[in-house]
């Protein structure tokens, strides 16, 4: 969990051989995978989770981020017990799932509740690639579905932290299902006059990205997110073009109108707040 907020600069490391490394303690230091630099993990949670050499943006846990964006001790989960089944009895699922849960301590590949940011109530939902790489699986979806029914019954306005790498194929048809699902529910709260808020990260891909990532009344993504709906390679052999070497960024989509905005990590519960206090009729 992040108990540092504001980031500093880190100091890192690096290891001269093999040996080395052998005797260093399990978690003590973490490896850039942009610029190859060992960083000393403590320093790297304290800065956001960002590397200060590159400033790649690691992954998030779902915990992690609701710490970073919400009040303190403002969440109360929602459907906290709801668990996948195995519909279409694929082999060894129901054993993966049991996996994922015990190394990420989450039922689920969604964290949903209610919260307050700078003072403001808001429904949220937060994605996290741990677990099955976020995939839409159906309780994926329903939790989804029904965190968006609950802002619009509530008149609350609705946050996603999208991380997803798409639909569960696990679950064949039930999981591309999610997608419409979610984003029918996503246009019942725009018929109810409710903010959404999309924040993309890495990876918001597939049907994800192509539904109801996209759908907010303000879509934003952190520095460097891959957002697209299929991979590079597929694209370029379909279309038979060279694409360019930052298609799929956050950087590309914002240049050409996707996206309204990047947000850093060090000041998106800032911005959020503020266009919370905006929509709600306060102050800034």
């Amino acid at each position: 969990m992040i108990k540092g907020i504001f980031s500093q600069k880190n100091k890192y490391a690096t290891v001269p051989s093999r040996e080395a490394k052998l005797d260093v303690p399990d978690g003590l230091i973490t490896k850039c995978p942009k610029c190859k630099k060992i960083l000393y993990t403590k320093e790297l949670i304290k800065s956001l989770k960002v590397c200060s050499i590159c400033q790649y943006y690691f992954q998030m846990s779902a915990p992690e981020r609701l710490e970073l964006i919400l009040d303190k001790d403002s969440f109360k989960e929602y459907d906290e017990q709801m668990v996948s089944n195995n519909p279409l009895d694929f082999p060894q699922y129901t054993k993966k799932i049991k996996i994922d849960q015990k190394k990420t301590n989450l039922n689920e590949a969604v964290l949903t509740g209610e919260g307050k940011i700078k003072g403001h109530d808001t429904v949220i939902a937060v994605m996290d690639t741990r677990f099955r790489m976020g995939s839409m699986g159906s309780v994926v979806g329903e939790k989804i579905t029904r965190a968006i029914e609950r802002a619009t019954e509530k008149g609350s306005p609705f946050i996603i932290f999208t991380a997803s790498g798409g639909a569960r194929m696990q679950e064949g048809i039930l999981s591309l299902m999610q997608m419409a699902k979610t984003s029918s529910a996503a246009k019942m709260l725009d018929l109810s006059g409710n903010l959404f808020i999309s924040v993309m990260t890495t990876p918001t891909t597939g049907g994800v990205s192509a539904s109801f990532a996209s759908l907010g009344d303000y879509n934003f993504a952190e520095p460097g997110a891959l957002i697209g709906f299929a991979g590079r390679r597929i694209i370029e052999q379909t279309i038979r073009e060279e694409l360019p070497e930052d298609f799929q960024t956050a950087e590309f989509l914002l240049k050409h109108g996707q996206l309204d905005n990047i947000l850093t990590r060090d000041k998106m519960r800032d911005t959020l707040g503020s266009i919370l206090s905006l929509h709600q009729g306060g102050m800034i």
